[in-house]
């Protein structure tokens, strides 16, 4: 996956991984499961409206709160693409690269995209592009090493695949 384009589901500050994925559901490890109840405790219709490739942006410290690698396990099983946030939490960050989630920290988009926008982020080049306003962003773009792991899915089928 090189790029991402879909509509955004906005947040703000702070969102911690207990809305993303309340501790109730923690007794699970399906991802389809935990997709159904993603970010329940924040946006009660999140699951009704998001859409396979669309995108989360939020503005500071997305994935705050508990190391649990559920919470980008349900983002991502919920079809989102992509994360897009001014800063995320560092264990959440790891979490989700460990996963093969999209992660961009980018300051400027975090502050000007706006829920329902349409957006394409490139990953090679970390332009992201509001195609409801036609203004562009420059994010983090992915240094080719973690570029592998997303297109693997993740840390363990990137490992697995160098040992064949």
């Amino acid at each position: 996956m090189k790029e991402a384009h879909g509509i955004v589901h906005k947040y703000g500050d702070n969102v911690d991984t207990d809305v993303i994925i309340p501790a109730r559901y923690l007794n699970s490890s399906d991802p389809k499961e935990l997709a159904a109840h993603c970010m329940e405790d924040i946006d009660k219709e999140f699951v009704n409206n998001v859409n396979e490739g669309d995108l989360i942006v939020a503005t500071k410290n997305f994935g705050c709160g508990s190391s649990r690698e559920h919470a980008p396990i349900a983002i991502k099983a919920s079809g989102v693409s992509c994360v897009i946030a001014e800063t995320f939490a560092r264990i959440f960050y790891r979490n989700a690269i460990n996963i093969g989630l999209p992660i961009i920290e980018c300051k400027e988009a975090s502050e000007k995209i706006s829920d329902k926008d349409e957006i394409s982020v490139d990953f090679d080049t970390g332009i992201i592009k509001n195609l409801t306003t036609g203004e562009s962003y420059q994010g983090q773009a992915f240094p080719a090493f973690m570029q592998k792991i997303i297109d693997s899915e993740g840390l363990v089928n990137y490992i697995n695949s160098q040992s064949e």
